[in-house]
């Protein structure tokens, strides 16, 4: 999913949500990927741009669930 975050309580949300789940979140912008709980590994990429989001998980039930919290944010 393709999101974009927009002002720091949205990386502060998004960092939250995140680490709420068992399941790695990979953050990826080009060529760098962070871990989705890092509120630095966030910020250390260029928020200006899109950011693809995956979340590690083979229960298609989490997934989903993570899907629709962080939906707000989706551009794609």
């Amino acid at each position: 999913m393709l999101i974009k975050l927009n002002t720091i309580d949205d990386v502060k949300e998004f960092v939250n949500i995140c680490s709420k789940y068992e399941a790695d979140v990979d953050v990826k912008q080009g060529k760098f990927t962070v871990d989705g709980k890092s509120i630095l590994g966030i910020f250390s990429l260029n928020l200006i741009e899109g950011l693809s989001v995956y979340i590690l998980t083979p229960d298609e039930k989490v997934a989903e669930d993570f899907k629709r919290k962080i939906f707000k944010w989706n551009v794609s």
